[in-house]
């Protein structure tokens, strides 16, 4: 079993445009800062979009009509102050800006805005803990419409992620099996590694929930590794050709687990992963892989998923 992942010497990632949608929440910070270190790297514009929700309250017996208008009046000028702040922060490092609050369904208008001004790129928060004493989070079911929805990149920042001033970005993980998914990934993987030069780090899982690894024949067990090394290898050698530093890593169990534990135990300042990976009898739609969900809503470093 050999996984050949062919990858192009095309830029896949190329950021002119980047998009912050924005609640203003202290948790925001996160992204903001994350979204214009990545706009300075490239050069981009960045873009600050607050969506008022026109769905709040809609659900809630306690308010009447009066009272839904006022919450959605209040929220105008909160968009306001939010935007501002992206938009402030993001013009105090020289670059251009743009911002708007519109009303609307959030990922639904988020989506239109990428689209109606071509933006390459959307950075934004996920939520924490589920419920006190849960030691999982979950991702917004915001941004996972947004990443499943799309066709831009998205950069998940988890919102209890460190809020430092000059984000580092040394070391950048590439989970990959071999799919078209992980190729573009890769290959955005890549590039952002290059504008930063930092160090790449391949990392095939060999699923433990798709093979039992305990009573598998041995040579089983072997092709499936080599099938990871040769696509680690890959990657390896086309950060090579950049002149970038590359550590390649095969691991068995859990694909999420593995990974979220890989990113932690190398330092990882980012993870780089494509929408669906390949799972067994799994139909061709556009559902988020469990992979890159789980791994997107439990990281405690950001998340770049490319489609």
């Amino acid at each position: 079993m050999m996984v050949r992942l062919e990858l192009s010497n095309r830029t896949m990632i190329s950021v002119d445009t980047v998009l912050v949608p924005t609640d203003g929440s202290a948790g925001a910070e996160a992204t903001i800062a994350r979204a214009i270190d990545l706009a300075e790297t490239y050069g981009a514009a960045v873009h600050a979009l607050y969506v008022v929700d026109e769905g709040i309250g809609a659900t809630d017996a306690d308010l009447d009509a009066d009272q839904l208008e006022a919450a959605s009046a209040h929220s105008e000028p909160r968009g306001r102050d939010a935007t501002i702040q992206v938009t402030n922060r993001a013009e105090e490092r020289g670059l251009e800006t743009a911002r708007e609050v519109r009303e609307g369904v959030p990922h639904r208008s988020i989506l239109s805005y990428a689209d109606e001004h071509d933006v390459d790129l959307i950075a934004m928060g996920t939520h924490g803990r589920t419920r006190a004493g849960e030691e999982r989070a979950r991702m917004g079911s915001t941004t996972e419409r947004v990443i499943t929805l799309g066709d831009v990149p998205v950069l998940s920042v988890p919102l209890t992620a460190d809020t430092p001033d000059d984000p580092e970005l040394e070391r950048v993980v590439v989970p990959t099996d071999g799919s078209d998914a992980a190729e573009r990934a890769a290959d955005g993987a890549l590039e952002i590694a290059e504008r930063y030069d930092a160090e790449i780090r391949p990392v095939y899982v060999v699923d433990a929930t798709i093979y039992d690894l305990e009573d598998a024949p041995r040579s089983i067990i072997g092709l499936l590794s080599e099938g990871g090394e040769n696509a680690t290898e890959t990657v390896a050698a086309a950060a090579a050709e950049r002149d970038l530093e590359a550590v390649t890593a095969v691991r068995r169990g859990v694909p999420a687990d593995e990974l979220l534990e890989y990113a932690t135990d190398v330092g990882a300042d980012l993870v780089v992963m494509g929408t669906r990976g390949r799972a067994a009898g799994a139909a061709d739609d556009r559902l988020l892989g469990s992979t890159t969900a789980r791994v997107v809503s439990r990281a405690e470093v950001p998340v770049l998923v490319v489609e």
